[in-house]
């Protein structure tokens, strides 16, 4: 364990995941998360893949959302860290786009593929009103 992060370009597999959640096109962009994955969305505790997507849908069925990876780090001992920017608006205000920063922390299993063990997400500040 090394403790320390490295800077590094976003993996494919992460650029797919931001994708995923923003068409709601979940297949190959949700591979790396399993029936034992567990995400941690601010409060909000999801365990396993299909209510995970099911949790995204929730939320960004609504809305237009583009998801931006701005840094992402590595560490020796399967932690990504990415932080990043979502612009969204809802459907029916196109017009009304609302800017957010995110972090996303994966804690990862060491096999090949990818495993996503836990997903921990932070949001916001949102002007929530502009989008919810």
């Amino acid at each position: 364990m090394t403790g320390t992060a490295h800077a590094t370009a976003a993996p494919d597999w992460v650029l797919r995941f931001m994708d995923a959640i923003d068409t709601l096109e979940f297949d190959e962009g949700f591979a790396p998360l399993t029936e034992d994955t567990d995400m941690f969305f601010g409060t909000a505790h999801i365990h396993g893949v299909e209510a995970i997507k099911a949790f995204f849908v929730k939320i960004d069925e609504p809305l237009n959302i583009t998801h931006e990876v701005l840094e992402c780090w590595t560490t020796g001992d399967g932690v990504l860290l990415l932080r990043g920017e979502a612009a969204m608006a809802k459907k029916t205000a196109p017009e009304q786009v609302v800017r957010a920063p995110f972090t996303h922390i994966f804690y990862l299993d060491r096999t090949e593929p990818v495993r996503v063990r836990t997903l921990r997400v932070t949001a916001g500040p949102l002007q929530t009103d502009s989008v919810m």
